[in-house]
């Protein structure tokens, strides 16, 4: 199952993480979105969560990401957790607006 959440900052983001441990997911299966990579980046070391990479994705969709903008990787990556091609658009509409996402699966 997978479970998509929208937080306001990185402070909601820890509030939910430790919510979602609670309901039996693995850090490792919890996946922290934003818009702007550093951002993402900082906010998954900061609260020990995972980038969803070549695992999720596969090689060809990794490398096909190094080639294409910030919303197509976003959409491609959230799509590789269990999201659909729909949900991942209407998530990338709400990184847009400065919010993050969270993706947890099994």
């Amino acid at each position: 199952m997978t479970l998509k959440l929208t937080v306001e900052n990185a402070v909601q983001a820890k509030q939910e993480i430790e919510k979602l441990e609670t309901q039996g997911y693995s850090r490792d299966n919890i996946h922290i979105f934003a818009h702007f990579k550093e951002r993402s980046d900082d906010i998954n070391d900061a609260l020990d969560t995972k980038d969803v990479g070549m695992k999720e994705q596969g090689f060809l969709e990794s490398m096909k990401n190094l080639f294409t903008s910030r919303g197509d990787e976003l959409r491609s990556k959230m799509e590789a957790t269990g999201l659909s091609k729909e949900e991942a658009a209407d998530a990338e509409k709400e990184l847009d607006k400065g919010k993050l996402i969270i993706i947890a699966h099994h």
